[in-house]
């Protein structure tokens, strides 16, 4: 669990050149009164090709906001979470 009602897979440490630091979840959801958030912290511009067949949703920088998981393509979900959560490792070295 991190903060109110976030579920989080995996950790990570960042750190930023203001020498800020901290760990982090790789992926996570929270399910919300108003729709489901997913945190993909890789952002959407790597799936630009997939997003077209993921069906109804809204982004944010790094959230998928779904209102129904009935409204979205399983498939192309655990591809965009799995590569997020590839990326972010790669990335971090985690």
């Amino acid at each position: 669990m991190r903060g109110v009602g976030i579920i989080g897979y995996g950790l990570y440490h960042y750190k930023y050149e203001s020498e800020r630091e901290g760990d982090w979840f790789l992926t996570g959801f929270s399910p919300r009164k108003q729709s489901l958030t997913l945190y993909i912290l890789s952002g959407f511009s790597r799936y630009q090709e997939l997003l077209p067949s993921l069906g109804k949703f809204k982004t944010s920088k790094a959230c998928l906001y779904i209102n129904k998981l009935a409204d979205i393509d399983m498939s192309i979900l655990s591809r965009m979470i799995e590569e997020s959560v590839a990326y972010t490792r790669n990335k971090t070295g985690n």
